[in-house]
């Protein structure tokens, strides 16, 4: 049965709709048992869809119902609702990769629609050949991927020699009471919460570059990623590079540069840290503790969770052949709407890096976002907070006297002066407590 467009189901009718059935197994799936708002949404959306009114599903009505917004307050000013659906586009993708695998029914939100899509399952035809196979040769590629890969194997060599030594300094280490990180790592490393460092992914970032794709977090959490961005013409010399990519899980050196840096400043709380790539992570892992993200979302695609609640956001042209740039949604005096940074990673000039602390949309903990426009200005960013005048400058900017003793949320847009791809000078730029 079923109906669609503007075709009315009377609401007694919905229990025998196979779409509504699947709406009910998807909301009591374990994807959504600790995220009431994204389950209520989902069958608020299904439930308005299969009744014919699809049409009258705008992002303030849809605030209002399931968010208990204000009838007339602005969307523009509260991006609760537009943060909630992408949460909720990608748990739907989490439950048709794991226990929906054999749902014979799909139910999508596409991109700039608050309307499920219900599609039937269909068997796909026989997979192509291999990459070896799916082209004309490309000898750029090698030339691109392999100073990346080098740097890439000395950064993940360098994670596990520093996991190690602190591993072996926590071991030797008395029982005595741990000291207190310095504000404001104080709200991410704490005795009620493990923090987890989830760093970049490098083989998404080279992808992205090859593929000339700008990707998404979707795109990352699908079945098929990456092979799904390998361009589909590669020749025979970049078919093993290609497929290395595809298989190894890499970061950078500035991660590993950073997360030493917290580390060093975690205090006696080093035991309740742990490291994650961004490839490793789930949807469901973000319900419980602290996270630090690091990275922009061209390298780590997580950080999109939390654009829709920063003020500086990431913007770039063409995949690998623009400079990105950092866009100011709301310019105060002797701002600009706009910072760019480097070209390219590696090179000489001015780059610049968002520190955004914010606070978890489920929980009591609190997620630490350090993303550069390039790896100089993520390693900058770990430098800024390992500083003590830098700190200090970061609460005279925001307007604290002291250092806080609750929580505070804040964004702040630091530059760095970077020489032959290291960062060599921190300032910051503009400031903004999060209310």
């Amino acid at each position: 049965m079923g109906a669609t467009g503007q075709q009315e189901i009377r609401k007694d009718d919905l229990a025998e709709d196979e779409r509504w059935q699947l709406v009910e197994r998807i909301a009591a799936s374990p994807a959504f048992h600790k995220s009431a708002r994204v389950r209520d949404l989902l069958l608020y959306l299904t439930e308005r869809t299969l009744h014919g009114y699809w049409n009258q599903l705008s992002e303030q009505k849809i605030g209002h119902a399931v968010f208990g917004k204000p009838v007339n307050y602005s969307p523009l000013e509260d991006s609760s609702v537009r943060v909630h659906v992408r949460q909720l586009r990608l748990r739907l993708h989490e439950y048709f990769d794991s226990v929906g695998r054999s749902e014979p029914i799909i139910v999508e939100i596409p991109k700039g629609s608050y309307v499920p899509v219900f599609r039937s399952v269909q068997v796909e035809g026989a997979p192509g050949q291999g990459l070896r196979d799916r082209g004309p040769s490309k000898r750029w590629a090698l030339a691109v991927l392999i100073p990346w890969l080098l740097c890439a194997i000395l950064a993940a060599a360098c994670l596990v020699l520093v996991f190690r030594l602190h591993a072996a300094r926590n071991a030797a280490a008395s029982p005595a009471a741990a000291a207190s990180p310095p504000w404001p790592l104080s709200q991410i490393f704490d005795a009620q919460h493990r923090t987890c460092i989830v760093v970049a992914d490098v083989n998404y970032g080279m992808l992205r570059i090859i593929s000339h794709r700008p990707g998404s977090l979707e795109d990352y959490l699908k079945p098929d990623f990456p092979q799904g961005f390998v361009p589909s013409r590669i020749g025979r010399e970049s078919a093993p590079i290609m497929n290395y990519i595809s298989d190894s899980v890499l970061t950078s050196f500035a991660d590993v540069a950073v997360l030493t840096s917290l580390l060093n400043n975690a205090e006696g709380y080093r035991d309740r840290v742990f490291v994650r790539s961004a490839r490793d992570l789930r949807l469901r892992d973000l319900d419980e503790g602290n996270f630090v993200f690091l990275g922009s979302p061209g390298s780590n695609p997580w950080v999109q969770l939390f654009e829709g609640r920063l003020n500086f956001q990431e913007t770039e042209g063409a995949v690998g052949e623009s400079p990105k740039a950092f866009l100011n949604k709301d310019p105060r005096p002797g701002e600009k709407k706009a910072y760019e940074g480097l070209r390219f990673t590696g090179t000489t000039g001015e780059d610049y890096a968002d520190i955004a602390l914010l606070p978890s949309n489920e929980r009591d903990g609190s997620i630490l976002i350090l993303q550069g426009l390039q790896q100089e200005g993520t390693e900058a960013a770990g430098r800024f907070l390992a500083s003590p005048d830098h700190r200090r400058a970061l609460r005279e900017a925001l307007g604290l006297a002291a250092d806080p003793k609750g929580k505070i949320w804040f964004e702040a847009l630091i530059r760095t002066k970077a020489v032959d791809g290291a960062p060599n000078s921190e300032k910051i730029i503009a400031a903004r407590v999060v209310h």
